[in-house]
């Protein structure tokens, strides 16, 4: 197996290819409706993408309140552990920006990943876009 290279990136610069990567794994693959995938703040966000060879299989972000999320990898590249790899580095630049803590929207399914990387789910369960979701916090 090829390694996988995980790089911070800005949004001016990547578009194209963090845009791909979300379209597919939220709009088309968890059928959320497009008007609710983009958002302004991706302008400002702190984007990650994972590419192997040439090409571009997995996405994250960080927003300056402290939320991860738009966590997404291509259905050929789950299981390989590119979203422990993001999220490593999602927590090292927070610590490097000096933030306290974090947060995240969990998609039920994803529950015990986050819970196995210091999460702790706050609340109830919640739809968002028509999938069930939890949020989970941590402490740096």
């Amino acid at each position: 197996m090829n390694e996988f290279d995980v790089m911070q990136v800005s949004w001016s610069d990547m578009e194209p290819h963090l845009r791909d990567i979300r379209t597919r794994v939220f709009i088309e693959e968890q059928n959320v409706p497009e008007e609710l995938e983009w958002e302004d703040s991706d302008i400002d966000a702190i984007h990650l993408i994972v590419k192997k060879n040439n090409y571009y299989v997995a996405t994250a972000r960080l927003l300056k309140s402290g939320q991860i999320g738009r966590m997404a990898v291509l259905k050929p590249y789950r299981n390989y552990g590119i979203g422990k790899m993001m999220l490593q580095e999602l927590l090292s630049i927070a610590i490097t920006m000096s933030m306290k803590n974090l947060f995240l929207n969990a998609q039920i399914e994803a529950i015990d990943f986050y819970k196995k990387n210091g999460f702790q789910e706050h609340g109830d369960i919640f739809d968002d876009a028509g999938i069930q979701h939890i949020r989970m916090d941590k402490n740096l």
